[in-house]
């Protein structure tokens, strides 16, 4: 008998739906050893090898696009809700089409964090489908969008594909989603790095008393003039790339060479904005975060009550973000009392929950006879 085939579809709408998606895939390795995984999506294969080492084949293709932004704290609503409308114009045909591709890849389970079409097409196929994640596109949408013409019948599809789903496994924090009947709560997701301070101050050049701030916002692009900045005594910044950072006192995070993981894990504080993956890990760490709330994102509330009460957490102005003003943010920010770091285990409670549907447990392939749902 073969070994079973997950298939695991991850947005790429920022890093955090495969911050959750990695240690699960991980989990689910350990309980099934020899498991053969496939990944869908769009991410960056550096960013794919770090978080899943092992062997894994990637299909470079996006399975949707989540919402459209400007930044990586703006949605553009207008061009999203016309992004749906044209996909969901021809909706029964991108499922019967989604399906023929499952039947050729023929996984035994389709793990989605969180595209709502492999689950509609798994559902169409006969094949066992999981959601994983904090949030889902069609509370997303219908916070955006809702109000806009044509909007209740995309959103209708939407949350037909994810009731469509044999589980729906909610890491915490996560949104209420009280809607979807399916639905399983574990606790929270993270991939914590490992500590290499001093390693990260000798490769800097940095002596013991400079303090090191990673900035992510996320993995969308956001446009940011670092050499506007005013200068931020005792510390060093660890910036993107893509903000071209050369000033004394910045460096690139790319150019490191580092997982994200351990830079997160090594840094003195983390400014960000609000999002599952960035919040959770550096929580699980002790890692203090200032974040830019992006004020409208149906998320947001439940991410920053839960860092809040885990983590040294302070919310900046925009206007702060942007012009640099950091250092009073950051020394209220380390005044703060820790709270303990939470524990991260999310990961193992989903797989048990996974394995427990029954569907992947001491099966084969699906060539070598594995069970399929019926299609309705």
């Amino acid at each position: 008998m073969s070994a079973p085939h997950l298939l695991a579809v991850v947005s790429p709408h920022g890093f955090g739906h495969f911050a959750q998606t990695a240690p699960v895939v991980e989990a689910l390795r350990a309980r099934l050893p020899g498991l053969r995984v496939t990944l869908m999506s769009r991410l960056p294969e550096t960013l794919v090898r770090q978080r899943l080492p092992g062997p894994v084949d990637v299909i470079p293709r996006a399975a949707d696009f989540g919402m459209l932004m400007r930044s990586a704290i703006d949605v553009d609503v207008t061009a999203t809700h016309s992004a749906y409308r044209r996909l969901h114009r021809r909706w029964p045909e991108h499922v019967a089409r989604f399906a023929d591709l499952l039947g050729e890849l023929a996984p035994d389970l389709v793990l989605a964090d969180v595209p709502y079409l492999p689950l509609a097409a798994a559902r169409r196929a006969g094949l066992p489908a999981v959601a994983l994640c904090s949030l889902n596109w069609a509370d997303i949408y219908a916070a955006y969008c809702g109000h806009l013409p044509g909007a209740a019948a995309v959103e209708a599809d939407m949350r037909a594909a994810y009731r469509a789903a044999d589980l729906f496994v909610r890491p915490q924090p996560a949104m209420p989603m009280a809607d979807l009947p399916n639905t399983c709560t574990v606790g929270p997701i993270a991939t914590l790095g490992r500590r290499r301070r001093a390693h990260l101050r000798r490769v800097l050049g940095l002596d013991e008393t400079t303090r090191i701030l990673l900035v992510s916002p996320g993995g969308i692009p956001t446009a940011v003039d670092p050499d506007r900045w005013p200068d931020l005594p005792g510390w060093h910044c660890l910036l993107p790339r893509a903000w071209r950072p050369v000033r004394p006192g910045t460096s690139a995070i790319e150019d490191l060479g580092w997982p994200f993981a351990d830079l997160l894990a090594s840094a003195d504080a983390l400014l960000t904005k609000p999002g599952y993956g960035s919040f959770v890990e550096a929580a699980c760490l002790g890692v203090p975060v200032l974040y830019v709330a992006r004020g409208d994102w149906p998320e947001e509330p439940g991410l920053t009550a839960w860092l809040k009460a885990h983590d040294r957490a302070r919310e900046i102005p925009r206007e702060d973000f942007y012009a640099g003003r950091l250092g009073h943010h950051l020394a209220v920010l380390l005044d703060a009392p820790a709270p303990t770091p939470p524990r991260p285990a999310g990961a193992d409670e989903a797989a048990e929950r996974i394995l427990a549907l029954q569907q992947m447990r001491g099966r084969g392939s699906p060539r070598g006879g594995s069970k399929r749902r019926s299609p309705p």
